[in-house]
């Protein structure tokens, strides 16, 4: 088929232009990335639960494209669901760092996020944000599954505004 503009209708060009999509490779990557997350599931109390429970046939997570794995070096993605303790922390960070660039954490619950009703024990820590570079926070004691899937599609709006602008966003 050849194509010449000269020869085509107005109407015929305004539907050309509906159809034509134009994108940056790092806006395709950054499309391809947020909807194709693989977290590591990182239960460690109630929280891991409710992060179960998203991923059960009523939240369905898979829609999102969002598929729960159990090696590092699959995900991309680390939730980190629960109270994390001291003794737990340096599992944690190995694990961490055996999952590949790009990489994304999620702290779920109270625990996660400061440490909780525990955050005077001796044994936990305050936060997993002293460990690992946290992303997206989701409060609650637990949060419950739509909780998780609203701090998803957050990170999947920040991984889209990271590849538009081109800054990073983190606390890294």
């Amino acid at each position: 088929m050849d194509l010449n503009l000269e020869n085509i209708t107005p109407e015929e060009y305004e539907e050309m232009k509906h159809n034509v999509f134009l994108a940056t490779l790092e806006n395709v990557k950054a499309w391809a990335r947020s909807n194709s997350l693989w977290p590591l599931t990182f239960g460690l109390a109630c929280c891991a639960i409710e992060m179960m429970g998203s991923g059960a046939s009523h939240y369905d997570l898979d829609r999102f494209g969002t598929f729960f794995r159990t090696s590092p070096r699959q995900s991309d993605v680390m939730i980190v669901s629960g109270t994390v303790t001291k003794k737990m922390a340096p599992v944690l960070k190995r694990l961490y760092d055996q999952m590949p660039e790009p990489k994304w954490v999620i702290a779920m619950g109270s625990c996660a996020t400061a440490g909780g009703p525990y955050i005077n024990s001796y044994s936990v820590v305050k936060g997993v944000d002293q460990i690992v570079p946290v992303d997206v926070y989701i409060p609650g004691c637990p949060p419950n599954p739509a909780a998780l899937i609203y701090g998803i599609n957050k990170l999947q709006e920040k991984i889209r505004y990271e590849a538009r602008t081109g800054k990073r966003v983190t606390n890294r």
